[in-house]
């Protein structure tokens, strides 16, 4: 499957403390046929000295001034050149050096469909909170619910894009979501692997911004029309219920 190129998008702002040990999990990859696009918003700290250290051809990199992070992975798709498309955050980055190679090894491309591995949530020292489980056949009705297809292990077509847009850049959480959830109603077939691809690490835009995300999901539901309106109103309430359950309880 190496004659699929991959394109990983990394959006970063100020990403020294971790950036160089993401890209290097994304340049170690045994998976050859691969670019990396680094969308900096104008970092005032070493992040492009990091970036600059790297003399690998496989490397675009641009440095300038963005509105978010929709913004910036807007630019990386511009860029990107793959068939598949893959997203990750500055501190996040790939479990091992064959993930790519093994999560593209023997499965069948020609309907282009989306492709998706488990992730592992680490804290900001990189200890494990929790591991994702995917099921073999993915439901598009979890999405209802939660972001079931995080973006760290997610590799979507080129074509999917093109199809049903760029990122909006109204959203400031859940831009990934969003994307998704318009797709809703035709969903493109899903291939779920158990193999874990990805840290996804808890420093990010959104952390400790439970709340606030939960309410752009749920503008985002309604948006797409993925279901009526009671229906997601209930969902919401639920949602944000268990929220302060584990929060007053710590579970």
């Amino acid at each position: 499957m190496s004659s699929i190129k991959i394109s990983i998008i990394i959006a970063v702002y100020n990403g020294e403390r971790f950036l160089k040990q993401t890209i290097t999990s994304i340049l170690n990859q045994t998976y050859k046929n691969l670019e990396l696009i680094i969308v900096d918003g104008k970092s005032s700290d070493g992040t492009l000295e990091i970036i600059k250290g790297f003399e690998s051809k496989k490397i675009k990199w641009i440095s300038e001034n963005d509105k978010g992070i929709s913004d910036a992975f807007n630019k990386g798709l511009d860029l990107a050149t793959g068939d598949y498309i893959n997203f990750q955050g500055d501190g996040d980055g790939f479990k091992n050096n064959f993930v790519l190679e093994k999560l593209f090894s023997g499965i069948k491309l020609e309907n282009k469909p989306l492709i998706c591995g488990n992730i592992e949530r680490v804290d900001i020292n990189g200890n494990f909170i929790f591991q994702t489980d995917l099921k073999n056949k993915f439901n598009k009705k979890s999405l209802l619910f939660k972001m079931s297809l995080p973006h760290q292990g997610l590799f979507t077509p080129k074509e999917f894009f093109n199809t049903f847009g760029k990122f909006d850049e109204k959203n400031k959480y859940c831009m990934d979501y969003d994307i998704l959830l318009r797709a809703y109603h035709n969903f493109p077939p899903v291939i779920c692997d158990k193999i874990t691809v990805s840290y996804w690490r808890a420093d990010g835009l959104g952390e400790g911004r439970t709340i606030e995300i939960l309410k752009e999901y749920n503008k985002i539901k309604i948006k797409n029309k993925v279901s009526n309106r009671v229906y997601l109103f209930l969902i919401h309430l639920f949602s944000i219920s268990k929220f302060y359950v584990k929060t007053i309880f710590k579970l």
